[in-house]
């Protein structure tokens, strides 16, 4: 019936321009599908399940750049790429330009060495590639190049054990109802014995193109012929996906490299009409618009269909597979147009949002910070009621374990904790953008400023911990900046209504949009791909999440700590009843958080004293699950279970017991096996406490206090955004202060750096202000 329904169309193709004429009707639906079979896919992420592909390989992929020749290393990229595809069992085709480059660089060569001795000679060698050359016909380049390019085709996917199979075609083939069954019936044929098709046109004998030269004066076959073959091609074998590679990232809103141009992650039916293409690709005269019309029909025809670049050497070699894997790479082409707006669209709002409420006088965004607030008590039935279905969920899955479903939990009472650090932050955004920190009179009448402005766009990812969607969005609030949300899907429920409520506190004064929570599909990854619109990315969660964040943002800063490996030492001259209180507290109160214990240090005197014995029995009737540490079990005949390694963050009621010989011992160990995190010192010596406090670099070091005080709410910041590690900007609980940096403001008469010439009359002062005396329409702090 589908091969019926498509010979039908055959006197229609066969007439003069009426393959255009019929993607053209295909791409504003006036046709009807070319295949009754299935749907393409909705959403990028469902690419993985792709079964059958069709690679194009556009000309300026395949051909190098200076249209002689083939481009061997993409090539070998991308046949590596195809080669891996196929042995995971997917079908995989390639549609391919390149005979007629190919051929050309042949055909070149041969003219060359036909040329005289002499006539070479006289030439000289620097004047050998500018020898007058007869023009090379494109159609006797591809026949002279098609031979080698399958060659080349087959050598390179031998080194991967694949065979390859080589098929030509023309348009004739599609017309002709016999063939067409011929061409469907071999195709199946060696995609059943894992043969990977290799599919040209057969430019040796299409009519002559339209006059059109390169800038070797050849006439150059049009590429449109292999995007609309592409597109025929995966419609009649059903492709599950087409992805057509290209010289550009995708398919842009207006030409690429023009002002405020913006690629276009996902293009729906009718998106073509907003589109402004440019000028046409620098081999062949398809052009970007006969790729889209050709991709919108394979696209009716229900195969999905993604443009992307090939030729960039940064993405080449996992181009194909990143595509194939449902990231963000090219443009994806989707008949399912989703309500909101797309996780571009959220942050461009979150940006413009985000400057007007920096823009707010402090007063105004404490207003909003307390409203919020207020609304986290006064709606507390419902906020429970959403998270209670979260949890259900969560148990009957089985998806987390006791600890996550413990963050995942919330409370009456840790909402009005909640409420009451909140209004912290309200107290302490009242002088927190706009503070001028270094005033210097640099000359008569020529001052200058250091001032506190937000970073920007935030970047928050969470998981199973809702409570910390109000505590960030109170802090982006107060410090002026705009932030976007990625929570956990396990408290999709409680995310929502605790957005919907910070949003209606920020209806208040009209800046609604500067908070965004993503609740589409995008992956971390995605999102870690937005360098031109994100500032700053913080990580909420498990080490592990935070390490694949700081592996995918390779152009934004990351704050964050990769693991949470904290120590408490416990010198020989402690104190009893301090040690086993901070032990306790430190391990047991809160085991799954960041700032929980994870290695306790013994100093080697206190083995076989009372102060251990009782420290042991408080673990066991804690039910701490205890492992020695190498030099802890050389001590003991029979001694639990050695611990596999000392940089473990157990994030449960384990921890490591390991002995060390002296205080400079434990600070060495845990320089060595920390994460600079919170590290403890448990000791009645003042002296000794002061040398391990300046000594040891973590973030957080304290003298007989649990580590569970590193805490932004502990630490009166009102909440934190989380904890850092990093060397640069913030350390430790990052609160408002670390969401804001500075800028200079210069003020002046008329001045330029000419007044301060050695024949100027002007000299630098450089004379220190008051910070206290601001200028109007600052604020500031003495």
């Amino acid at each position: 019936m589908y091969l019926q329904k498509m010979f039908s169309c055959s006197q229609i193709l066969a007439r003069p321009n009426a393959m255009q004429t019929f993607i053209r009707a295909a791409s504003q639906g006036k046709m009807p599908l070319a295949r009754a079979h299935g749907k393409s896919f909705a959403h990028r992420s469902e690419l993985r399940q792709a079964k059958r592909i069709v690679v194009k390989l556009g000309s300026a992929v395949v051909t190098r750049g200076d249209e002689c020749g083939l481009a061997l290393g993409r090539l070998a990229s991308i046949v590596e790429q195809v080669a891996m595809l196929q042995n995971q069992g997917r079908e995989m085709m390639i549609v391919t330009s390149g005979a007629v480059a190919f051929g050309k660089q042949r055909l070149r060569h041969e003219i060359l060495l036909s040329q005289s001795v002499r006539q070479a000679l006289h030439s000289g060698q620097n004047q050998l590639k500018d020898m007058s050359l007869p023009v090379l016909e494109a159609r006797a380049c591809a026949a002279a190049g098609q031979s080698g390019l399958m060659a080349l085709y087959e050598a390179m996917f031998t080194q991967y054990s694949t065979c390859t199979a080589q098929i030509l075609v023309t348009n004739l083939d599609f017309h002709d109802e016999q063939k067409r069954r011929n061409l469907n019936s071999t195709l199946h044929e060696l995609l059943r014995m894992n043969i990977v098709p290799i599919i040209n046109t057969n430019d040796a004998v299409v009519p002559p193109p339209e006059p059109n030269s390169d800038l070797q004066g050849v006439n150059v076959i049009s590429i449109k012929d292999n995007d609309s073959l592409a597109a025929r091609l995966a419609v009649e074998m059903r492709a599950d996906l087409l992805i057509a590679l290209s010289d550009v990232e995708g398919i842009y809103d207006r030409p690429p490299g023009s002002d405020d141009a913006k690629l276009l992650d996902t293009f729906y039916p009718g998106d073509q009409h907003s589109i402004t293409y440019g000028t046409k690709s620098r081999v062949g005269i398809g052009g970007m618009e006969a790729k889209v019309k050709a991709a919108l029909w394979a696209l009716q025809g229900g195969t999905s269909v993604v443009i992307a670049n090939g030729t960039n050497p940064k993405v080449t070699g996992h181009v194909i597979t990143d595509i194939v894997e449902g990231k963000k790479v090219g443009t994806f082409f989707s008949e399912v147009k989703p309500a909101g707006p797309t996780v571009e669209q959220q942050t461009e709002m979150a940006r413009s949002a985000g400057r007007t409420l920096a823009s707010l006088e402090p007063e105004q965004r404490s207003e909003i910070i307390c409203t919020f607030a207020d609304l986290l008590t006064e709606r507390k039935d419902e906020i429970l009621s959403a998270n209670k279905k979260d949890m259900e969920l969560a148990v009957s899955t089985g998806c987390l374990s006791p600890p996550m479903l413990n963050r995942l939990s919330l409370s009456s009472s840790k909402l009005n904790s909640l409420s009451i650090g909140l209004r912290q932050i309200a107290v302490s955004s009242q002088d927190s953008v706009g503070r001028v920190l270094r005033r210097t009179r640099v000359a008569n009448k020529l001052e200058l400023e250091q001032i506190t402005v937000p970073i920007g766009v935030l970047l928050v990812i969470f998981e199973s911990r809702p409570d910390c969607l109000p505590q960030v969005s109170a802090l982006a609030i107060a410090s002026g900046n705009a932030l976007l949300l990625k929570g956990g899907k396990e408290a999709a429920n409680t995310n929502r209504i605790l957005h919907e409520l910070v949003q209606e506190a920020l209806s208040i004064h009209g800046v609604k949009d500067a908070i965004q929570l993503v609740s589409t599909r995008e992956e971390v990854e995605d999102l870690c791909r937005l360098e031109k619109m994100i500032d700053l990315i913080i990580p909420r969660g498990s080490s592990q999440l935070v390490r694949d964040i700081q592996r995918a943002a390779k152009s934004i800063p990351v704050l964050g700590h990769s693991e949470g490996i904290c120590h408490v030492y416990v010198d020989h001259e402690a104190s009893v009843d301090n040690a086993i209180k901070i032990i306790r507290d430190s391990k047991c109160d809160y085991p799954a958080a960041c700032n929980a214990m994870e290695t306790l240090l013994v100093h080697r005197d206190l083995l076989r004293t009372p102060l251990f014995d009782q420290i042991i029995d408080m673990l066991r009737t804690e039910h701490v699950q205890v492992h020695a540490g190498p030099k802890f079990a050389s001590y003991l005949t029979f001694s639990p279970s050695e611990v596999k390694s000392l940089r473990t963050e157990y994030g449960d009621l384990e921890c490591c017991i390991e002995v060390v010989d002296s205080m400079q011992d434990a600070i060495d160990h845990i320089h060595k096996y920390g994460s600079s995190h919170t590290d403890v010192i448990v000791t009645e010596n003042e002296a000794t406490a002061e040398q391990f406090l300046q000594q040891l670099d973590s973030a957080c070091v304290f003298w007989n206090a649990s580590s569970r005080f590193a805490d932004g709410y502990r630490f009166g910041l009102g909440a934190e955004v989380g904890i850092s590690t990093a060397r640069i900007h913030a350390r430790g609980p990052v609160g408002l202060e670390g969401l804001l940096t500075t800028k200079w403001v210069l003020r002046g008469e008329g001045h330029t750096v000419a007044d301060f010439s050695e024949q100027g009359s002007m000299t630098y002062l450089h004379e220190n202000l008051p910070v206290a005396q601001v200028l109007p329409g600052h604020r500031t702090t003495s």
